[in-house]
């Protein structure tokens, strides 16, 4: 969480330096999601992500270094600079991909989750959508399949309050987002998304299921990002009294308080997670700006493929 938290205010403190293109979308206050989540797959395993997906990649197991020169539109970043922060990809460690369309990333793990059934590969695919995507029509026929063939897969809903700047209150007329599980015969459970602990649980469980053949679960994670929803986002839809109460609920701050209230670390150990966490990003970042910017005469390479007649 601390490696995912230093390197999404790096990413910030890169934008605000005029260093990246396009724009870019944090995820600082839901460490805990793609923490817990990711500790329970394994590197086999593969994940669809969204186009707040920094932390889903740094949980999986990508090189930061490779991320940041991705961002830098540098030709060592993982898609050689063309993707940008929305569309990092690193199928080495099970990552399909970060998507800019909402939902879309829904219906490729579903497919995935189809190919390892029938290639009896045993792994698992867990899409990570927003509580926007449950309301796009992906989202449904998506699950639909999911239920109908019992794939192994797992749905996992980072609910972080708002759909851009449209609150889950007005756009949901129900209490918990999991409840949308009951109407595809899928089970859903609403989870603390900042305790890191009870995620990691919940996706235990739901890969247990999908491994045993008995299908998916869709999991809520209810959660709160900081930040708006993009740099264009001026916050003028939710108050700074509503964030300020948000930040006292820290997933890092709370995981924390856990592990030295059991004795697990002591005040030292936990200042050498967070220095270790800080020390990887600056040399990830140092390292990055060396790269070669990516050459637009290039920009077509890796969308068409010579195929022998």
């Amino acid at each position: 969480m601390s490696r995912i938290r230093k390197l999404e205010e790096a990413v910030e403190d890169l934008f605000g330096r005029g260093m990246m293109h396009g724009t870019m979308h944090l995820s600082i206050g839901q460490e805990a999601s793609p923490t817990g989540v990711c500790m329970a797959l394994d590197i086999t395993d593969q994940i669809t992500s969204t186009h707040r997906g920094h932390g889903h990649c740094v949980a999986k197991g990508a090189d930061l270094m490779r991320m940041v020169a991705e961002l830098l539109g540098k030709e060592n970043g993982y898609c050689g600079g063309r993707g940008g922060s929305m569309h990092i990809a690193d199928v080495e460690t099970g990552n399909l991909g970060a998507n800019g369309i909402v939902g879309g990333g829904i219906p490729i793990a579903i497919g995935a989750a189809l190919a390892s059934k029938m290639m009896k590969k045993g792994t698992i695919a867990v899409s990570f959508f927003g509580d926007g995507a449950m309301n796009e029509g992906a989202f449904h026929e998506a699950a639909n399949l999911a239920a109908i063939w019992k794939l192994p897969v797992v749905l996992v809903c980072e609910n972080n309050k708002y759909g851009m700047s449209s609150s889950t209150e007005l756009a949901f007329a129900i209490d918990h987002l999991s409840e949308r599980g009951l109407g595809y015969g899928i089970p859903g459970y609403t989870v603390d998304g900042n305790d890191v602990v009870a995620v990691y649980e919940a996706t235990e469980a739901a890969v247990k299921r999908a491994k045993a053949g008995e299908g998916p679960t869709l999991l809520e994670f209810v959660t709160y990002r900081w930040k708006g929803h993009s740099r264009s986002d001026k916050n003028l839809y939710r108050t700074k009294e509503e964030i300020d109460e948000w930040k006292k609920k820290d997933p890092i701050l709370f995981f924390e308080h856990v592990v030295r209230g059991k004795g697990l670390l002591t005040e030292d150990e936990i200042a050498e997670v967070h220095a270790q966490a800080t020390s990887q990003v600056i040399a990830a970042v140092n390292e990055a700006t060396k790269g070669k910017p990516a050459d637009p005469a290039t920009l077509l390479d890796a969308v068409f493929k010579q195929v022998n007649s």
